[in-house]
């Protein structure tokens, strides 16, 4: 009896347990004090072309919650590459969301992380990184480097908890766009889009 109770609370809140170790054992690879929601990774998630041909680059997917909408936007798995840095969120992911192609590695060494796909073209990047928690040289370069691995007018989607674009205008590289401001999502998430110029 008790074992069951147990496996029924692990299954409920197993998501919101494994992201809150993930905050207390590495407190800057996690950007919230609770995971995104539905509705800010379904929002999110929205500009994704499941037309396009190309496969979709997540980034920082912790949990799950963004891999769910992307994939509930008719992207289908292996369609889709996620890179996450915390091995406990990976091994996780992989038994979760079997045939997405999960990378463990970092995103702000695309050469590296990527090295195994050859100058792939994606459709749009959805990206989970707290970016506030890096410095603004590491937020432009990463996003130079993403940019360059879409065709032209595909966005980098990214959402930040504070109240302006969490990486600084360069309007003659990339344009900057609000895309949208979540009140159900805690704390309130901003959406910005990044194109380039």
């Amino acid at each position: 009896m008790v074992l069951r109770i147990k496996e029924k609370f692990e299954r409920k809140f197993g998501d919101e347990i494994r992201f809150l170790k993930g905050l207390i054992d590495k407190p800057k690879s996690v950007g919230a004090i609770v995971p995104t929601s539905g509705y800010t990774a379904r929002r999110m998630a929205s500009v994704i072309n499941p037309h396009s041909g190309l496969p979709v680059l997540e980034l920082g997917p912790g949990t799950g919650v963004i891999t769910k909408a992307i994939l509930g936007r008719g992207i289908s798995p292996e369609k889709l590459y996620s890179i996450e840095y915390s091995s406990d969120f990976y091994q996780h992911l992989v038994e979760q969301f079997k045939g997405v192609n999960f990378i463990h590695g970092d995103a702000f060494d695309l050469d590296e992380t990527l090295k195994h796909l050859d100058g792939q073209k994606f459709d749009a990047v959805i990206s989970g990184i707290p970016l506030l928690n890096f410095p603004m040289h590491m937020r432009v370069s990463l996003l130079e480097q993403l940019l360059d691995r879409l065709p032209e007018g595909r966005p980098v989607v990214q959402f930040s908890y504070g109240p302006i674009s969490p990486i600084a205008a360069k309007p003659d590289r990339y344009v900057i766009q609000h895309f949208d401001f979540v009140m159900r999502n805690i704390p309130p998430a901003q959406i910005w889009l990044y194109r380039r110029a």
